[in-house]
């Protein structure tokens, strides 16, 4: 669905690349997980995958970067915004109605959908993030939580074959977090949409994500299965990445020699394992 080849990318007012030589394929239907430190670039590659670069941002662009088989530098914007949703991390600044339902309408009127789909649409993407009882809401009255699912609500409504969200729970609480990415993930799984998620929480990235993508100094480091990735703490800790302590924990153990099982990707496996070793 997303293929990247030999891509690099320096912004105009930059004196070196930002993103450099990065190739990666990211298959139809995949959950994909990008974290990193901060500046080393992930931002930067959603940019690519959602035609932002080279569209808004003026810049060196080398390489390809094809979504669905589309050039993202020769499509327009418009073209590319019907098959790949865009869900910023500041969400005020994308919200541009005052009611919940008008929001999720805004988009579908704009790519002139057949008038007797809307309807359905509204309420399948309503449904579909949980929030079918906050239709007549005032878009101001709600929490940042509840306003994160209305913004990708009015994304799903379009029904893109690709969503990219760059963290998308920055300024939610734990629980909201896990109930953003529940829903995503549930999503992604029933209607074979490819998730591309910038997030910081990694333990959140590893837990739901099919592929997890370690991004530093504008290369990527690592792209694999969450398993695979967290095997490496000690050197993603290097790259600026907070790995779930239980993992650094059970990690270490392992390179002692105590313990031989699979990497723990969270509390739960990492206190199951540790029974098992003080047995």
């Amino acid at each position: 669905m997303i293929h990247i080849q030999d891509f690099t990318f320096r912004y105009r007012e930059s004196e070196r690349p930002v993103v450099e030589g990065v190739t990666l394929d990211i298959p139809a239907g995949v959950f994909a997980g990008i974290t990193g430190a901060a500046g080393s670039g992930k931002s930067t590659l959603t940019y690519a995958m959602n035609g932002i670069i080279p569209h808004c941002y003026p810049g060196d662009f080398y390489g390809t970067v094809t979504v669905d088989g589309v050039d993202t530098c020769t499509a327009t914007l418009t073209d590319l915004s019907r098959a790949v949703g865009s869900v910023c991390q500041d969400i005020d600044s994308q919200i541009v109605t005052s009611i919940v339902e008008d929001e999720v309408l805004y988009g579908l009127e704009n790519f002139g959908v057949p008038h007797d789909r809307i309807e359905a649409r509204v309420t399948e993407a309503l449904e579909a993030m949980g929030i079918a009882d906050l239709r007549e809401r005032a878009i101001a009255s709600l929490s940042g939580g509840q306003k994160q699912k209305v913004a990708i609500a009015s994304v799903l409504a379009l029904h893109p074959k690709v969503l990219v969200l760059d963290e998308p729970t920055a300024e939610l609480d734990p629980a909201s977090s896990r109930q953003v990415f529940e829903l995503l993930a549930a999503y992604a799984r029933d209607n074979g949409t490819t998730v591309v998620v910038v997030e910081q929480k990694i333990a959140l990235l590893s837990e739901f994500a099919d592929v997890l993508i370690i991004v530093d100094g504008g290369r990527i480091r690592f792209a694999a299965p969450p398993r695979e990735v967290l095997a490496h703490s000690e050197e993603l800790l290097e790259l600026g990445v907070n790995c779930p302590r239980s993992t650094t924990l059970m990690n270490r153990l392992a390179n002692a020699g105590l313990y031989t099982g699979p990497v723990c990707c969270d509390v739960r496996e990492a206190s199951e394992a540790l029974l098992e070793v003080v047995a």
